[in-house]
């Protein structure tokens, strides 16, 4: 039995640092690894727990989250499992890196060198900084600065999860851009490689010009935006007339190659095969049918530029068109004009565009196509989506570059349904979410491009020969031996060469560019299982049992972790997904950064308490959208009155001696702990479902019952030693509440534990999951009580008398099977409602109160 002292006025304040800083002396949440080799990978519940990323501040839909996924974590302890619950921290990519160029004023240029003494010119205390106005810097001395802040991040992140609550092993945590992690990411690839799933290709590419750096298809999000569509005359070629095309980007009129209209296109279907003469550049470009020219947008037919949008890079592609690039990677148009452009005139037209931005070189078109008088009309602004890098600021442009990719079914029939049939193996939380996935699976249009030209991050490990002329044989890819790893190609050296062959002739070249980051973070399982590593861990957590995660990413981290998982082991890595929710505001609109109305939780948890705020989250199921409203939390204030009702509940509770062989034997008491039985199994029932909200729900409602109803049935008789019937109150009563408190254990993870530590030793997390008792009781005597118990009181308030004024004589009316049911609690009924005669009648289809006779009070004597 503990000895922990109860308070005289229990309170919730404190004790998130308390017991917090016991669990982390007792190792509470450790992964007990030699009773998980005991019990082999049947008795493990692992968790593949999402790294947020580090960059910023944790906002309230992190709470959301991560508040489900432990709740059910608790549970599985409870019920005996060894679990594994690791934290990692998602600290590499281009967020990092616009985090640091912000915090510290600065910006990455490889050419500058190495500064060992640098100190970054602010530290978070910018009012207002421009993008040159940022101080250049080397790449060492920016990771360096990336690494500084994301351990900083890292920190008041681990606090803020621990004050919520969390049950993770924090011994288990990983870092995207460890030693580990960068190890573990390039074995993945090398292995990829080998067996030809990762390939390099030169290829039109998604490119933020802000970010300087690749964009891949699960990273876009459509925003609208305004333009005009300008009529332009294109000459036919054996100069019968003018073809109009409509088009909303006359700057790349340069890039054009060909006109495309739909072959059903009745207008267009004469000119099919033949060719058209551009204007300004005067370069000949056929006519040709393709199904995806829309014959009602614009004109009905379309030019095709390489490259304008996607739908030009599907044309260039299936009609096997020419690549005419003419934008850089600056989104400058380039000064080298396509040598499409043969004419004095062209070259001279293209002159005045080179090197403009496309905002410039639009204007300048413009411009040049009034002067000629080609073009004939500009419309009224409309509103279109454009397609933008998912945290960037301006429309994505269209370049080439050679990226490295990794096939992930898009052109690979097999693959796609094997990624299809591998998502409907597993358990969904909800299902519908799966439909998610398989519409985005099936939606692909191209593999994945998993590189990236940016700085904070995995190096890509490999090598590139150089020929005699110092250019880079591209298919002559050098490799490390696995051994070796982890290597930074741009500071380590390949076998058989030395330091001095390095950018000469004959010599070799590192890959600069860096892996995307859901390229590492598809390999959560393998980083945090200790994947190639740790083989004997890797072999009692995988696959991992639960991915918890939030559905916008579906398309992003859950599908790459399956590819990644189908690829290396042929198998889903995990066999359930839990899918949480958006947070809404007041207004029903989503909570997100960019709409600036997201509330950070650090005020909401210490001015409510850590339990208020878990009961929020758990009162929704997976899958389901919560509002929050900052002004007025009514849910989080809701599971502030529970936690503190637990605690004084449980004080009153203990103040009741239970005497030493105590048995239930009063039909009220095992009425109450028979109703409790069928609590436990529906709990338990919705628990093994994924229901955290149904589990809460069930056993809310009965705590309820049980303070208000059944505390308040059997006080008299539990207060008094010379009731036969004390014993078996004060057995009851103490067994609820050991029921209770495990059963609410999940959600209000501190006042559960606190109350625990009143009457048990050990904590009440690693306790067992309550099992039903199996006490026999009919739960209609409980039920009949509480009603009556309910109409007792609406009575005496009726009379306008206080719940305390003595009643001489009251009739109940009410069935035969609740007469009989209120008879075994008469004397608890009595008791409690200060009764002298309670009179049980039958007949009527529910209990009513037929009369009350309040007793006789003293007069009061006044001044």
């Amino acid at each position: 039995m503990s000895n922990a002292q109860i308070p005289d006025k229990p309170a919730l304040e404190g004790l998130e640092q308390k017991w917090d800083a016991a669990w982390t002396a007792d190792g509470t949440y450790l992964f007990d690894r030699d009773a998980a080799k005991g019990t082999g990978r049947g008795g493990v519940y692992s968790v593949d727990t999402p790294p947020p990323t580090a960059s910023g501040s944790l906002h309230i839909g992190h709470v959301f989250s991560y508040t489900h996924t432990d709740v059910k974590v608790r549970y599985e302890r409870m019920r005996g499992k060894t679990v594994f619950y690791p934290m990692g921290w998602d600290d590499n990519g281009l967020p990092t890196e616009r985090r640091v160029q912000n915090y510290y004023g600065v910006r990455c240029d490889t050419s500058l060198p190495y500064d060992a003494d640098f100190e970054p010119p602010f530290h978070g205390d910018a009012k207002s900084l421009k993008p040159a106005d940022q101080v250049p810097i080397s790449r060492r001395n920016f990771i360096e600065l990336c690494e500084e802040l994301t351990l900083e991040d890292e920190k008041q992140f681990e606090a803020l999860f621990r004050q919520l609550g969390l049950s993770v092993d924090w011994t288990q945590t990983y870092r995207t851009i460890s030693n580990d992690t960068i190890r573990t990411s390039q074995l993945a690839f090398l292995r990829n490689l080998e067996r030809g799933e990762a390939y390099q290709s030169l290829a039109p590419t998604l490119w933020d010009i802000d970010f300087r750096s690749a964009i891949a298809q699960a990273e876009l999000e459509d925003r609208e935006q305004q333009a005009n569509y300008h009529r332009i005359a294109f000459h036919k070629s054996d100069g019968s007339g003018d073809i109009h095309i409509e088009t909303t980007r006359p700057e790349l009129l340069a890039a054009c190659v060909a006109l495309v209209a739909n072959p059903g296109d009745e207008r267009y279907q004469p000119y099919f095969g033949t060719t058209v003469r551009t204007p300004i550049f005067d370069v000949e470009v056929p006519v040709l049918p393709h199904p995806l020219a829309q014959q009602d947008k614009g004109s009905g037919i379309a030019m095709v530029c390489t490259f304008g949008d996607v739908t030009d890079i599907v044309w260039w592609r299936e009609l096997d068109l020419p690549n005419r690039t003419i934008l850089g990677k600056d989104g400058r148009v380039l000064p080298d004009a396509p040598d499409a452009l043969t004419t004095d005139a062209a070259k001279a037209a293209y002159a005045e565009i080179a090197g403009l931005t496309v905002f410039s070189a639009k204007k300048k078109m413009v411009e040049l196509l009034e002067a000629s008088g080609e073009l004939l009309e500009i419309s009224k602004p409309f509103s279109h989506p454009v397609k933008f890098y998912e945290k960037g600021d301006r429309a994505l442009e269209i370049v080439s570059t050679r990226q490295w990719y990794l096939r992930n079914g898009a052109r690979d029939e097999a693959f796609r349904e094997k990624l299809i049939a591998l998502g409907r193996e597993m358990s969904w939380h909800p299902d519908f979410m799966r439909v998610r996935y398989e519409n985005w699976t099936n939606g692909l249009t191209g593999d994945w491009l998993v590189s990236r030209q940016r700085f904070f991050g995995v190096p890509i490990p490999v090598w590139y020969p150089l020929d005699e002329n110092g250019d880079r044989v591209e298919a002559g890819v050098i490799v490390p031996d696995a051994a070796d790893l982890p290597i930074d190609p741009t500071i380590d050296v390949p076998d058989g060469f030395d330091e001095s062959q390095r950018g000469v002739p004959g010599g070799f070249e590192g890959e600069r560019d860096i892996f995307d980051t859901w390229a590492t973070s598809s390999l959560t399982p393998q980083l945090a299982g200790g994947w190639k590593r740790d083989e004997e861990l890797w072999n009692l957590v995988a696959p991992f049992d639960l991915r918890p995660q939030g559905q916008e990413i579906i398309r992003t981290w859950l599908f790459s972790t399956m590819v990644r998982s189908a690829l290396e082991d042929d198998r889903a890595p995990w066999t359930d997904a839990a899918i949480s929710g958006y947070i809404l505001d007041p207004d029903r609109k989503k909570m997100s950064k960019s709409k600036g109305n997201v509330v950070t939780p650090a005020d909401i948890l210490d001015r409510h308490g850590t339990d208020a705020v878990r009961y929020w989250s758990a009162s929704s199921r997976f899958g389901s959208d919560a509002a929050f409203d900052i002004q007025n939390p009514t849910q989080v204030k809701i599971g502030r009155r529970l936690a503190i009702k637990v605690l004084n509940a449980a004080k009153f509770v203990l103040s009741f001696p239970v005497p030493e062989g105590a048995e239930v034997t009063h039909a009220l008491d095992a009425a109450m702990l028979a109703t409790l039985d069928q609590v436990v199994r529906d709990a338990t029932a919705a628990f093994e479902a994924y229901d955290h909200a149904r589990a809460l729900e069930i056993t809310e409602a009965f705590f309820w019952t049980f303070c208000d109803d059944y505390l308040e049935l059997v006080k008299e008789r539990a207060y008094n030693q010379n009731d036969v019937g004390q014993a078996s109150a004060a057995l009851a009563l103490r067994l609820a509440l050991s029921t209770l408190l495990r059963l609410l254990a999940p959600v209000l993870a501190f006042a559960t534990e606190e109350a625990w530590s009143w009457f048990e030793d050990g904590s009440i997390h690693t306790a067992p999951w309550p099992e039903p008792r199996g006490i026999e009781g009919d739960p209609a005597v409980l039920t009949a009580a509480s009603t009556a118990l309910v109409g007792i009181r609406r009575a005496k308030t009726e009379a306008k008398a206080s719940q305390k004024t003595p009643v001489a004589r009251i009739v109940l009316r009410a069935p035969d099977a609740v007469v009989a049911a209120l008879s075994l609690a008469e004397g608890d009924l009595k008791a409690v409602g200060r009764i002298e005669t309670l009179e049980l009648l039958t007949g009527g289809d529910g209990l009513t109160v037929e009369s009350v006779e309040l007793a006789p009070q003293p007069e009061q004597s006044g001044v």
